[in-house]
């Protein structure tokens, strides 16, 4: 009994096996597209797709780090270089000394190794692992060996310091990652660059006391004589050699004429070189103003060739002046279309979509055809006095008032207001369903700008383009365009004028055409006509 309920229990497992997999296969015979199960790989958690965002305090953090580590290749070359280590000094340079390593060992043992990093597209999060076998790890490990402790053997000095030298990459991660959060980076990479230079300048003037020393102070013209504060005079030695500024003692001594060469040819490359830099920060800073200007001044060339009149040159120029400073360029679509359809989609849904399902005519489509007429959408600037529209004019734009507002305006020289549109209020909606025949699409007012008005523009030939691929969303749209249509009448028909009186008995019939002329006839003319004349 055991044997064969044990052999009918495994028949049942069988055709229950069988029976699924003749389903899945069933199902991808159905959709050849279909991705099998046993393909797909499973998705562990430490390979899922989070969002990836830049945490402030992370960047706050960086700056800590990065205050460390300009401490050490700053005061560093000028503690070897000036004799600022006594008893007094050392205790200061030993608490700093101590905090920038407290700054270091904080980084390296809990900020780094919680840092998310890419592998395969997926953004890791959780694999500590990742940063204790990367050469950064290593690199870092190297920056931080107490050398310092040799002082204790040789005495006090800061060249046991200079493997932390060794984080420069810390720095550069804090320098991209304030420029990615900044609104104007410009201003940062001048800074920067800056920097660079106080830098050089820094460690010229650090060289420039040791070969003092070396050749002995005071005893060439050439030297540092050692009067006054010796970083300050040294430092003003190196601006005037490396900028090649001229009016310098001459050298005396192979030694001073060797480090003077030296002098010109850095101040030469590597100084030339940063002011190129500069000016190539500077340049891309203001490339948009460039930009503007030369397309304003080509604009005003050709106006001034065909002698057009200055009322309307004004206006242009108020134009040009008006758009730059509300939206920074001159055309938004130029920076749009080199997005991808991703970004696009988000910032166009953030901006208008809330105002489009508002919208009557609209409300019940599909909600990606309301997506994909965002994406088709135009940014128009009117000046002050503007018609948007004028009555009479064939409708084939939809309007939405992004920002100012506009006037619909009617009477003797249109100065009658009827009502203010204000930003998010649409227009021009109708004239998008209706068609030509009788004049339906005619504007019934006039629309003008009340000051400066940004609108979005939504074009027919677009909305119909876009139709096509929803043909639910197009009857739903046809529907709704008949009935505002029937409300709101035909724009070409007049209305039909009802003769007055009789309005008891109903209208008098015509009189018929026979007896209308007999009627024409004076009295006593019908025998007039019948009579014949005599034969003479």
């Amino acid at each position: 009994v055991v044997y064969f309920r044990y052999t009918d229990d495994t028949l049942r497992e069988l055709a229950k096996k069988l029976k699924e997999r003749t389903a899945e296969l069933k199902e991808k015979a159905i959709d050849p597209y279909a991705t099998s199960p046993e393909v797909t790989p499973p998705v562990n958690a430490s390979g899922s797709c989070v969002f990836l965002s830049p945490d402030r305090r992370y960047i706050a953090w960086l700056t800590v780090v990065a205050v460390a580590y300009n401490y050490n290749v700053w005061f560093c070359p000028a503690r070897l270089a000036f004799p600022y280590h006594n008893d007094t000094a050392n205790r200061f340079w030993i608490f700093f000394d101590v905090l920038s390593d407290v700054v270091n060992v904080v980084d390296i043992i809990i900020w780094q190794p919680r840092l998310q990093f890419v592998k395969a597209g997926d953004i890791i999060v959780s694999d500590k692992v990742h940063y204790r076998k990367s050469q950064r790890f290593k690199i870092d490990m190297a920056s931080i060996l107490p050398f310092d402790l040799l002082c204790l053997q040789f005495g006090f000095s800061s060249i046991y310091r200079l493997n932390r030298f060794l984080r420069i990459e810390s720095f550069f991660e804090f320098s991209d990652r304030l420029e990615s959060i900044m609104a104007k980076a410009y201003i940062w990479r001048v800074a920067r660059t800056t920097g660079y230079l106080l830098y050089m300048l820094h460690l010229n003037a650090c060289a420039y006391y040791v070969a003092s020393v070396h050749q002995g102070l005071a005893t060439t013209t050439w030297v540092y004589d050692g009067e006054g504060t010796a970083y300050i005079r040294c430092y003003y030695y190196a601006v005037r050699s490396l900028i090649n500024i001229g009016g310098l003692p001459e050298p005396v001594t192979t030694f001073e004429i060797t480090f003077q060469m030296a002098n010109f040819f850095i101040g030469v490359f590597v100084f030339s070189s940063l002011i190129g830099q500069m000016r190539d920060v500077i340049g891309a800073a203001t490339a948009g103003q460039t930009y503007f200007r030369a397309s304003m001044d080509g604009c005003v060339e050709y106006m001034n060739t065909y002698t057009i009149p200055k009322l309307c040159q004004n206006r242009v120029r108020m134009w040009y002046n008006y758009t730059w400073a509300a939206q920074g360029m001159l055309d938004e679509s130029e920076l749009l279309d080199k997005m991808p359809l991703v970004m696009r989609t988000a910032i166009a849904v953030d901006i208008n979509l809330a105002t489009f399902q508002k919208i009557a005519l609209f409300q019940g489509c599909d909600q990606q055809m309301l997506v994909d007429m965002l994406l088709r959408l135009k940014s128009i600037i009117y000046l002050p006095g503007d018609f948007v529209v004028k009555k009479g004019d064939i409708g084939k734009e939809m309007y939405i008032i992004k920002s100012g507002a506009v006037q619909v305006v009617g009477g003797p020289d249109n100065s009658i207001v009827f009502v203010t549109l204000k930003a998010g209020c649409v227009f021009g909606e109708i004239s998008l369903l209706q068609s030509a025949k009788d004049g339906g699409n005619r504007r019934t007012a006039n629309v003008k700008a009340h000051g400066f008005a940004n609108l979005f523009v939504l074009e027919k030939k677009d909305l119909f383009d876009i139709l096509v691929h929803y043909p639910e969303s197009q009857k739903v749209l046809a529907r709704k365009g008949r009935k505002l249509t029937k409300a709101k009448g035909p724009a070409g028909a007049k209305p039909e004028e009802k003769p007055k009186g009789m309005a008891l008995f109903g209208q008098k019939p015509p009189t018929p055409k026979l007896l209308k002329a007999f009627g024409n006839f004076r009295k006593g003319g019908v025998m007039d006509k019948l009579k014949v004349k005599p034969l003479h």
